[in-house]
């Protein structure tokens, strides 16, 4: 059976709704359709959702939504599908998965395939990319800016966040070795893309069993707009203040509490210890 759990849409992704009940009814398929309200509903029926036998659970939205189902889940008894309907969907790309109605193909016509996701030490997960620093600190920015466009919020949080962001003091620890310092951003990568398209890894892979580790020094104030452009063009991994390890698993020590971003979803917490867990879930996606 497919469980269907949706954002509501506006605009033009309105009717995406009932064009994939369409399909489904024109076909006949059973399923279950809930638009919910809220993220705690979300998850509600994510776990209530994946505990049926042979559930097969889909999003119908974009890399938040799908954080949340992800974190409602068990991941072992039931099989994840995404229909991308959100404003960034970089874990769409990364999966290979259309966006809208297309998407529906890959659920009716395609096999699950294994696929690793992030496990935290406060109980959060991830399929795409978690971290902080000066990413979060322009989020946390944006989401106080009430009343502004979602474009001219980002850039006067940029703005701000580039004359205010002073590092963020951590110490990382992976594969056995540590490293102490200032840094800019701190990334758990499963994906290869956040924020809409920068691709903060590119060489991720979604079954590998592995974790990519980046995080890059935070420069000097003149130096730091450049490193900022350098990440928004996706070429990060090529600045020589860039570190990158593939891990199984992977620790960031801050004094607590601190912001996290787990898929674009904000939490505070006072812990970031990570795992990759690797052939548990299994998830309707393409080859990435």
């Amino acid at each position: 059976m497919y469980y269907f759990i949706a954002k509501p849409l506006r605009g033009r992704k309105a009717k995406l709704h009932e064009k994939i009940k369409e399909r489904l009814d024109r076909e006949k398929i059973p399923y279950v359709f809930s638009v919910t309200k809220d993220k705690e509903e979300s998850k509600l029926l994510a776990a209530k959702y994946s505990a049926e036998e042979d559930a097969v659970v889909v999003v119908v939205g974009g890399d938040g939504m799908l954080n949340v189902v992800l974190s409602g889940v068990d991941p072992e008894r039931c099989t994840l599908g995404l229909i991308p309907a959100g404003t960034g969907n970089d874990f769409a790309e990364t999966a290979k998965i259309p966006h809208g109605l297309d998407a529906l193909d890959i659920l009716l016509k395609g096999e699950p395939k294994y696929t690793d996701y992030l496990a935290f030490s406060d109980g959060r997960r991830s399929l795409n990319i978690a971290g902080l620093g000066i990413d979060v600190d322009i989020l946390t920015r944006c989401e106080r800016m009430k009343h502004l466009h979602a474009k001219s919020k980002y850039f006067l949080s940029l703005l701000v966040s580039l004359v205010k962001f002073r590092g963020i003091r951590m110490k990382v620890t992976a594969n056995g070795k540590s490293e102490e310092g200032n840094f800019l951003i701190a990334a758990v990568c499963n994906g290869k893309q956040l924020g809409g398209g920068i691709r903060m890894c590119p060489t991720a892979v979604l079954d590998d069993g592995k974790a990519e580790l980046v995080y890059v020094e935070c420069p000097k104030r003149h130096k730091l707009l450049g490193a900022l452009i350098r990440l928004m063009q996706g070429k990060v991994l090529s600045l020589p203040i860039t570190r990158h390890v593939s891990c199984e698993e992977a620790e960031l020590e801050i004094a607590p509490p601190f912001t996290v971003q787990y898929d674009g979803e904000l939490y505070e917490t006072s812990e970031f210890r990570v795992k990759c867990i690797h052939n548990k879930l299994k998830m309707y996606r393409g080859n990435g």
